[in-house]
């Protein structure tokens, strides 16, 4: 839908202006979908507003998993239920229900069973005060995407509050998380469950710093002040943010 969506918008500027427009893309994984239709591309990642995300450094050793996410299929709730009952640990379900028949459906189903049993709990909806706490808390966030996501930014918050993350190699998860460094990219419950129990190998403070190497205001406004010379430059100066 993304593709479809850049070729449609994208294309048609495109063929009017040809390369002299600059995209940028919220991810490499966008840029990849978009420069097919035309234009100069440039991926320049969304920033984490680190004064709302609290560094935790420790959690305590029976701290809980967390999904954080709308519940909706794609974002795997259910997935991340099945690994926490396997590794026998906790875990918080926050996140929007979706109130359409199949998103009922997928509640009923695959969540409220779960409800109540295994230490698995749902705490509803979050404001950023209950994100920045519930994050905190958590020994990983745990949300294995079913999709392309362009990019996620509860990923970044959550290694802003120094939490790992847990997720597949999907969309843009490969640029946000390193695997066996600020978290675990899984294709399977079986290594969700795996990577779990590594998460004692992992440093709080390393995600906390991947955050503020790359998705902190101050990194990312440099990119796009760099971004804005290297056109000057090139008499080039039509920027549009994808």
């Amino acid at each position: 839908m993304v593709a479809v969506s850049l070729k449609n918008t994208v294309g048609l500027a495109a063929k009017l202006a040809g390369n002299s427009l600059t995209f940028t893309g919220c991810s490499e994984h966008i840029c990849r979908q978009g420069r097919p239709a035309g234009g100069q591309w440039h991926p320049i990642h969304n920033c984490v507003q680190l004064e709302k995300f609290t560094f935790q450094p420790q959690v305590a050793d029976d701290a809980p998993l967390v999904f954080l996410s709308r519940l909706d299929p794609i974002k795997g709730a259910h997935n991340a239920i099945a690994a926490a009952q396997q590794a026998r640990r906790r875990l918080l379900i926050a996140g929007n229900r979706i109130d359409t028949p199949a998103g009922n459906a997928y509640w009923e189903s695959q969540i409220a069973p779960h409800l109540g049993k295994d230490s698995i709990e749902y705490v509803g909806p979050v404001d950023d005060r209950q994100k920045n706490e519930l994050l905190g808390q958590a020994a990983a966030m745990v949300v294995p995407i079913e999709w392309d996501e362009p990019f996620g930014i509860v990923f970044a918050e959550a290694l802003a509050c120094g939490t790992p993350v847990i997720s597949t190699p999907r969309g843009s998860l490969p640029e946000i998380v390193r695997p066996g460094v600020d978290g675990f990219l899984v294709r399977s419950v079986d290594e969700a469950v795996a990577a779990i129990a590594h998460l004692p190998t992992l440093q709080r403070q390393d995600c906390r710093q991947r955050v503020l190497d790359q998705f902190s205001a101050g990194a990312i406004v440099g990119q796009y002040e760099t971004l804005y010379r290297e056109q000057c430059r090139s008499k080039v100066p039509t920027i549009v943010t994808a």
